[in-house]
């Protein structure tokens, strides 16, 4: 009994001062290493002018039913107008991008020439930041102004995302606003905030939900590493014979 304790012991130590140096690699990478989901400009599916693809959710934020919704509303309005607008949803832009560059880089890489551009809109949203960019063809300018377009990424996208990022009433109503515009309505403006008082997020970022994960894991596996081979040592020693007597 003492031998099997005592190669119980030993062996504890082993796995558990391997297990603590495998998650502190783990932890590392965690937090240290660029996240996968980052997206760029390659990473984009290819489009073109009269392509049927009005909306790429990427972070995949937004309900099925009001994808579609809103898709058939934007597909109805290029129907009608000739103007087309995609909304793009991504879950992080990479390190060297900003909302604006990559939206406007997209915009060109879809729409390369003036000609293509010139009845397209693109309407971009990074979750992680909810930075958001729209770039207008200049065919689009003609009834859309830039200060329209500037309030619908600042003030539209917005309110419903300060008011615990939801994602879907934001892109609701920042189509249901472009689309009343280029359909020749009044713009009826961004919504109102109540009693003017800016509204804060207490959302929580897909990086600080991993951080805290794998902080959590590594304290808990630190813990149980101490605890055990003390425990073991403990019944190793009670086990042993006494050498009195």
């Amino acid at each position: 009994m003492k031998q099997l304790l005592k190669h119980l012991f030993h062996w504890q130590q082993y796995v558990y001062q391997k297990l603590i140096v495998l998650l502190a690699i783990a932890v590392s990478m965690a937090l240290f290493t660029t996240p996968v989901w980052a997206t760029g400009l390659y990473d984009m599916p290819s489009l073109k002018t009269d392509d049927p693809t009005w909306i790429v959710d990427e972070a995949e934020v937004i309900s099925r039913i009001n994808e579609g919704n809103i898709s058939s509303a934007l597909g109805e309005i290029a129907n009608q107008t000739g103007y087309q607008v995609r909304i793009v949803i991504i879950r992080r832009l990479d390190y060297d991008e900003t909302a604006n560059s990559f939206t406007q880089k997209l915009f060109e890489k879809w729409f390369p020439t003036p000609e293509a551009q010139a009845n397209q809109a693109l309407l971009m949203l990074d979750v992680l930041t909810n930075k958001t960019a729209f770039v207008t063809g200049d065919g689009i300018k003609s009834v859309m102004s830039d200060d329209i377009a500037n309030s619908v990424v600042s003030e539209t996208l917005m309110v419903p995302l300060r008011d615990g990022n939801r994602y879907n009433q934001a892109i609701l109503d920042a189509s249901d606003r472009i689309i009343t515009v280029l359909s020749g309505k009044p713009d009826p403006g961004p919504p109102e905030i109540v009693d003017n008082v800016k509204l804060e997020s207490n959302f929580v970022k897909a990086d600080e939900v991993d951080r805290g994960n794998a902080t959590a894991w590594v304290v808990g596996l630190l813990i149980a590493a101490t605890i055990i081979p003390m425990a073991t040592y403990y019944v190793y020693q009670v086990n042993q014979p006494s050498s009195d007597g």
